[in-house]
């Protein structure tokens, strides 16, 4: 066997194995990104959920304290920017502010005795911390999948692939600030 021919398979051979390893690693980015996504859809889920809930928490509460309009109308407010918030930066600003509404509804709540005994509205408050656990949950398991699919794109050799195959960083669900990250009381 001549040189040349030995120096050509030597090439060929690692063209392949160079061919197989981009494959394996774009292949893996793009099932990351897919976690990605679907984790972020857990959130959207269980927002969905909290968004349903919120209606008829306002209603349950407006019976009992009708003079409260303003505080209804900034849930009403905060729930409609939840609802069309896009993007996750903007979900998280927009989750948290009606968090801090949905804090000052429940606390209007606590002045109404009889309306803590409404079975309806126990219920609706039962629901409600369910989904905020389940929320949070989601969220830990959507910025932990955000955290591998980040380092795998930014850690040599992959983030060569992530450069040539156009993926890039995604955010993760963070609050800004302090009164954003306490969930609603709902407990009495």
């Amino acid at each position: 066997m001549s040189g040349a021919l030995i120096i050509g398979i030597v090439v060929i051979g690692l063209l392949i194995l160079v061919g197989l390893w981009f494959l394996m690693t774009y292949n893996g980015l793009v099932g990351l990104r897919n976690q990605v996504k679907n984790a972020w859809a857990q959130i959207d889920v269980q927002l969905k959920r909290r968004h349903d809930l919120i209606p008829n928490i306002v209603e349950t509460v407006k019976g009992y304290a009708k003079h409260e309009s303003g505080t209804f109308e900034m849930v009403v407010k905060a729930r409609s920017a939840a609802v069309s918030a896009s993007g996750v930066q903007a979900q998280a600003k927009a989750e948290g502010e009606l968090s801090g509404v949905l804090s000052r509804l429940m606390a209007i709540a606590e002045a109404y005795p009889d309306l803590k005994a409404n079975q309806n509205f126990l219920a609706l408050q039962e629901e409600l911390s369910s989904t905020e656990n389940k929320i949070a949950f989601s969220r830990q398991a959507y910025n932990d999948q955000v955290m591998i699919y980040n380092t795998r794109i930014q850690m040599i050799p992959s983030n060569i692939v992530a450069g040539i195959g156009g993926f890039t960083a995604s955010d993760l669900f963070e609050l800004q600030d302090e009164a954003q990250r306490a969930a609603p009381s709902v407990k009495f």
